[in-house]
C-alpha cells in the first residue's frame, strides 16, 4: 500500500518574494476604472448577475471594493453574494479562498495589494468553481507597468483574467502575459 503524497503549498516562499522586490500598494481606483470595469462586466454578451468581491485590507483597496458594490447594486437585477478582505501576508489562504468561491457567483471582482492577490491566487487556482476567466480586477491586480504580480502567482494561473486601468482602458492575462487596451476601444466581454 503507498501513501499519497501530500499536495505542494502553493504558498510563495520567502526566496521567491524577495528576489522580486517591493511591491507597490495599490493607489486610489479613478472614475474611469471603475467605469471600464461595470462596462466589463455589463457589455456585449456578458450575462453576469451575481458577482462575489473581494479586496486586501488596505484602504485603497477597500475603497474600490466599495465603489464597485455601490455601483453594481445600482444596476437592475444585479447582486453581490459576498464581500470577502484578506490581509497581505498569511499562514494559509485557505478560508479567503474558500469564503470567496462558496456563493457559486456568475463573476469574481477583485481590488488588492499585488503580493497579497498573488498569493491568494494562487489558493484559488487549487478551489474547485473558480476559473480565472470568470475574475475581474481593478488596476491593482495587474498594472501595466507592474506586471511581477503576474509572475509571483504562476505561470498561467491568471490566464484569461481581466480587467480596468486607472486610465479607463482595459488589461488581459493571457499565456502569462499581460496586454492592454487603451481608453475608447472596445473591452473584451465575456
Amino acid at each position: 500500500m503507498t501513501s499519497a503524497t501530500p499536495a505542494r503549498s502553493p504558498l510563495i516562499g520567502p526566496a521567491a518574494i524577495a528576489a522580486y522586490g517591493r511591491l507597490p500598494a495599490p493607489g486610489p481606483h479613478t472614475a474611469a476604472e471603475l467605469a471600464a470595469l461595470l462596462r466589463l462586466l455589463t457589455g456585449g454578451r456578458a450575462r453576469l448577475h451575481t458577482v462575489t468581491v473581494g479586496h486586501s485590507r488596505d484602504d485603497a483597496s477597500r475603497a474600490a471594493a466599495r465603489a464597485f458594490t455601490e455601483a453594481w447594486l445600482d444596476l437592475p437585477g444585479r447582486s453581490v453574494l459576498a464581500v470577502v478582505d484578506w490581509p497581505e501576508q498569511a499562514a494559509s489562504w485557505l478560508r479567503p479562498a474558500r469564503r470567496l468561491t462558496a456563493p457559486a457567483p456568475d463573476a469574481w471582482v477583485l481590488a488588492a495589494a499585488p503580493l497579497g492577490w498573488a498569493q491568494l491566487a494562487r489558493r484559488l487556482g487549487r478551489e474547485p468553481g473558480w476559473r480565472a476567466w470568470h475574475t475581474f480586477g481593478f488596476a491593482s491586480l495587474a498594472p501595466p507597468a507592474e506586471p511581477r504580480a503576474v509572475a509571483l502567482a504562476g505561470q498561467g494561473a491568471l490566464d484569461g483574467l481581466r480587467g480596468a486601468s486607472a486610465d479607463g482602458g482595459t488589461w488581459e492575462i493571457a499565456d502569462g502575459r499581460l496586454t492592454t487596451c487603451p481608453p475608447g476601444r472596445a473591452p473584451q466581454t465575456v
